[in-house]
C-alpha cells in the first residue's frame, strides 16, 4: 500500500524491455505479458539488461495474454491489442476512451525499431491496422513522453502523417 492508499493488483506490461519491467517484482503481484515477449521476462539477452550490463530475469508468476484479450482489474476493463514492431509481443491496452501505447505509439513518434526482434513495416501496419482505425478522440498515453489524441497523430505524427489505413 503507498501513501495514498493504493495497492497494486496486477502489472501489465506492454512488452519485455527492463526499462518497463524492471520493478515488476517489488509488487508481489502477477505480471501480465503477451505470450510473444514473454521470455523476454526471464531471459537478459530477450529483455536487453544484459546489453546494458545489468542482466535482470523476472521472479514473480507470469500469465500471458494474446490479441482482443479482455481483462478487468480493479473495476477496469483492458482489452488487448497486439501491435508487434518494437517487440514481437508489443501490446497496447484500450479502455473506452483511452490506449495505454506502452513504446507503439508516442506524440510525434513511434517506438524504436533497432532493436533485436523488432521490425519498422510492421510496426507501422500495427499503428495503421489497428490503432488508426479507432475513434479519434481517443487519448493516448505512451510508455514515455506526454499523452496525446489518434487524431493529433494521425494528423501531425510524422510517421503517420496522411497513412493511409491498411
Amino acid at each position: 500500500m503507498d501513501k495514498n492508499g493504493l495497492k497494486a493488483v496486477a502489472i501489465i506490461n506492454t512488452h519485455g524491455h527492463f526499462d518497463h519491467i524492471g520493478a515488476c517484482d517489488d509488487f508481489k503481484v502477477d505480471v501480465y505479458i503477451h505470450e510473444d515477449d514473454r521470455d523476454s521476462l526471464t531471459n537478459p539477452e530477450k529483455n536487453l539488461s544484459a546489453f546494458f550490463g545489468i542482466p535482470f530475469s523476472l521472479k514473480a508468476y507470469i500469465k500471458t495474454l494474446k490479441d482482443r484479450d479482455s481483462i478487468v482489474l480493479a473495476g477496469i476493463n483492458f482489452e488487448v491489442i497486439h501491435t508487434p514492431g518494437h517487440t514481437p509481443g508489443g501490446i497496447c491496452l484500450k479502455t473506452d476512451k483511452m490506449i495505454f501505447s506502452g513504446d507503439t505509439l508516442f506524440a510525434g513518434s513511434v517506438g524504436r525499431t533497432d532493436f533485436p526482434g523488432a521490425s519498422h513495416d510492421r510496426l507501422l501496419t500495427s499503428i495503421k491496422g489497428k490503432l488508426l482505425i479507432l475513434p479519434e478522440d481517443m487519448a493516448i498515453y505512451p510508455g514515455h513522453g506526454p499523452a496525446t489524441t489518434l487524431k493529433r497523430e494521425k494528423n501531425e505524427n510524422p510517421f503517420l502523417n496522411g497513412a493511409q489505413i491498411i
